[in-house]
């Protein structure tokens, strides 16, 4: 619209310049014309009738020209327009040229004597202007309440602008405080971690808010106070913590809003970064959440962290100070957000990746672990199999060939002695070292007592003539006394004690050669034993008592390899030694007593040891006598399966002195290969449990599948005597279970047991 009445109104402006300069000059060539005199003469002359009716004339002539150029300028407007209201616009232009035509009639008419033409188009004009004004006016008063209507219309559009722009103005700023948080978020999220995340929110605040200064404050250990970790203006100063009671502290801590400090706040000045006029400062917190407060409960009960977030606006010098919008408190909430959310996320990464590293230490530990386990158990196999190849197995062995040597009747009295020492040695050596294998196969320290009846002069001749042969060995001369109201006959375990007298005599003569040992055994009152509460079925308690004295001088070239030291010390260093510790478990275990005797007149070193026994009357004893017939084996065949060649050797020469007739194997398949599918040709079968290509087990269960009725008689030779290795026996089949080492009287014994047994089954 405004290009179409831009030629219009240029076109107007110029016709009413032209009429006003029309009625210019009209005005003055009748100046020139009719007023040629000057009446300055005096005042009435020049405010006369003439000159007021020139001016009346004049202005008519003023008025209509103006009159005559409005119209005109209206049928332009209306021609170049779509205003509603035309016709009231024509009906203005008619009143406005009937107006100006009146006027300019009366110009007309005025000055001469007008004619009955002029005073007729005057009159006519006239009742033409009282129609056209008396209708205008009518029209006014219908037309202005619509244009009072359109005019508050239009005052309320304006009113709907101004809330449109207001609004579009928030929206804009709404735009750019989201621009800001998210080119805030995206500087915030290139790192995780938290210390390079709090320093960038400082610095990507100060610019987007123009901030003086901007600073962090974390809470101790103990949350009683909050110290400054982060600030972005640098200062030469520490600043003092705030302790967490302070009142905007709590405040802050309580809400989760925006909070304006005043400017005596204790964390408001301590965050101004030394600026003596800072601006209005806001602080708002940032929970932080932890994996930890899952760990203990839900994160509603397990306290937060809540660090404050203080921001300054920079001070305004002989300025109005700024204050805080509230677009500026939207970004710094979102804010405050955004950073909380961050740090929590990298609070539980960093949490995350501790707890892997924490499992891949664990990891180590326990592949560690696993491999120390398994080289544990490969040297417990190898040390397993050191001592069952090379130290158990000889020992049966040895132990079987003694007791067949012990059977011998053409033997003098030395040499039995020497014999039975000799077998009693070989059961200890047997008892150790079975004691060690179950230690080292089920952990722990075991000491099995077997309580039965033994001779007890028997048992100190046997132990003084191991001393003897020792103290030979040793080079030391031997002195035993031994009191001769000792019992004979008693109750107790036999093995226990030969093992703790070998024990002793051993750990005496152990770093010296050369000296004097005196063996002495005998009673002692049970009235001064104050080491362990009486058994009530002891009846005696013996004392054996070991003393060593070592040369003085010893021959050349030859060292001992313990150092001359006092008697004090040796007595300790005998004690200490592991030795001697589970010797002394094992007598305790016994309900006896041993300890090293210090300061001994004579000695160098004294060890004694008290037991407690129970006397057995004559009357009691059985004395059976020994069977040296064995009729019920005489003729039986007996096929033996074991795979160490020794103990073959020595169980089959047993057997044949028995009188059996033997065949032997060294393997599980061949002992069913000898068997066959005819497994009655042999009356017994002596099958060893660790057989190395079949277990005795296994070979039982296929002979039960082809045995005839009760026969063969199949009997195990167990390496221990464990009861669930006895019980599994009995459960598949076998009829006994011989005990290795294999002794000849046990294996006699046992195996005509059995015969017995098995013929009042058939009878």
């Amino acid at each position: 619209m405004e290009r179409r009445l831009g030629p219009s109104v240029d076109m107007l402006k110029a016709m009413a310049s032209g009429f006003f300069i029309l009625s210019f000059l009209v005005f003055v060539s009748k100046a020139d014309s009719g007023f040629t005199e000057c009446y300055c003469d005096g005042d009435e002359r020049y405010w006369s009738m003439d000159r007021i009716l020139w001016y009346q004339k004049m202005s008519d002539l003023c008025i209509a020209i103006p009159y005559f150029a409005i119209p005109i300028e209206i049928i332009c407007f209306v021609s170049c327009c779509n205003f509603p209201f035309k016709w009231l616009l024509f009906q203005m232009g008619a009143f406005i040229t009937f107006c100006g035509l009146t006027h300019f009639l009366n110009f007309l008419a005025s000055g001469r004597h007008p004619t009955f033409q002029l005073e007729l188009a005057i009159l006519v004009s006239k009742i033409f202007t009282v129609a056209i004004s008396w209708i205008t006016v009518f029209t006014l008063a219908k037309i202005i309440p619509l244009l009072l209507k359109v005019k508050g219309r239009e005052f309320m559009l304006r009113k709907k602008a101004s809330d449109l722009y207001r609004e579009v103005g928030i929206i804009k700023k709404k735009t750019e405080a989201g621009m800001h948080v998210r080119m805030l978020t995206q500087e915030i999220g290139k790192s995780l971690d938290r210390h390079t995340i709090l320093f960038t929110t400082l610095v990507e605040l100060s610019k987007i808010l123009d901030l003086q200064n901007c600073a962090i404050w974390m809470p101790n250990m103990n949350k009683t106070e909050i110290n400054l970790t982060h600030e972005l203006t640098t200062r030469n100063f520490s600043c003092m913590p705030i302790p967490t009671s302070d009142s905007d502290v709590k405040e802050i801590k309580r809400s989760d809003g925006v909070k304006i400090l005043d400017a005596d706040s204790p964390l408001a000045v301590a965050s101004s970064g030394g600026s003596c006029e800072p601006g209005e400062v806001a602080a708002i917190r940032m929970p932080l959440l932890r994996l930890s407060n899952f760990k203990g409960g839900t994160p509603e009960i397990v306290p937060q962290c809540y660090p404050i977030l203080v921001l300054v606006l920079p001070s305004r010098k002989g300025r109005s100070c700024r204050s805080w919008c509230n677009q500026e408190i939207e970004i710094v909430r979102v804010v405050a957000d955004q950073v909380a959310v961050a740090l929590s996320h990298a609070a539980v990464l960093e949490e995350s990746q501790q707890m892997r590293d924490a499992l891949i230490e664990q990891n180590q530990a326990l592949h560690q672990a696993k491999q120390d386990a398994l080289s544990a158990s490969q040297a417990r196999n190898a040390f397993e199999s050191v001592m069952i190849h090379g130290l158990r197995r000889p020992m049966h062995s040895i132990s079987g060939l003694l007791s067949m040597l012990q059977d011998d009747d053409k033997l003098s009295k030395e040499q039995q002695l020497l014999v039975d020492t000799m077998v009693k040695t070989s059961k200890v050596v047997t008892t150790l070292t079975d004691e060690v294998m179950d230690t080292s196969e089920k952990g722990g320290l075991r000491f099995p007592l077997e309580m039965r009846h033994f001779q007890l002069h028997s048992l100190i001749r046997e132990a003084a003539c191991l001393s003897k042969c020792l103290c030979t060995f040793r080079g030391y001369n031997i002195g035993i006394e031994v009191d001769r109201s000792l019992p004979n006959h008693v109750m107790g375990d036999e093995r226990r004690v030969f093992q703790v007298i070998l024990h002793m005599v051993g750990t005496l003569l152990k770093g010296s050669d050369g000296g004097y040992l005196t063996f002495r055994v005998f009673p002692e009152s049970g009235n001064d034993l104050s080491w362990k509460t009486r058994r009530s079925n002891d009846d005696i308690y013996i004392r054996f008592e070991i003393c060593t004295s070592i040369k003085r001088s010893q021959p050349e070239g030859i060292t001992s390899s313990l150092p001359h030291c006092t008697q004090r010390y040796c007595s300790d260093e005998v004690e200490e030694t592991l030795s001697f510790t589970v010797c002394r478990k094992l007598v305790q275990l016994i309900q006896g007593d041993i300890w090293i005797v210090p300061n001994r007149e004579g000695f160098d070193k004294s060890m004694a040891v008290v037991l407690g026994f129970q006397i057995l009357p004559s009357s009691t004893i059985a004395k059976p006598e020994p069977d040296h017939s064995h009729s019920l084996l005489h003729g039986v065949k007996v096929l033996l399966a074991d795979s160490d060649d020794v103990n073959r050797a020595v169980t089959r020469k047993m057997l044949e002195k028995l009188g059996c007739i033997v065949a032997v194997v060294s393997s599980g398949y061949d002992c069913l290969g000898a068997l066959g599918t005819d497994v009655s040709s042999f009356q017994i079968v002596l099958l060893d449990l660790h057989l190395p290509d079949l277990d005795g087990i296994e070979v039982t269960m296929r002979i039960q599948k082809f045995r005839s009725s009760n026969w063969p008689l199949i009997i195990g030779l167990a390496a221990t005597a464990d009861e669930d290795v006895s019980g599994r026996c009995q459960q598949i089949g076998m009829n006994g279970i011989i005990c290795k080492p294999v002794l000849l009287p046990g294996i006699a014994n046992e195996l005509q047991k059995i015969l017995l047994q098995a013929s009042r089954v058939m009878s």
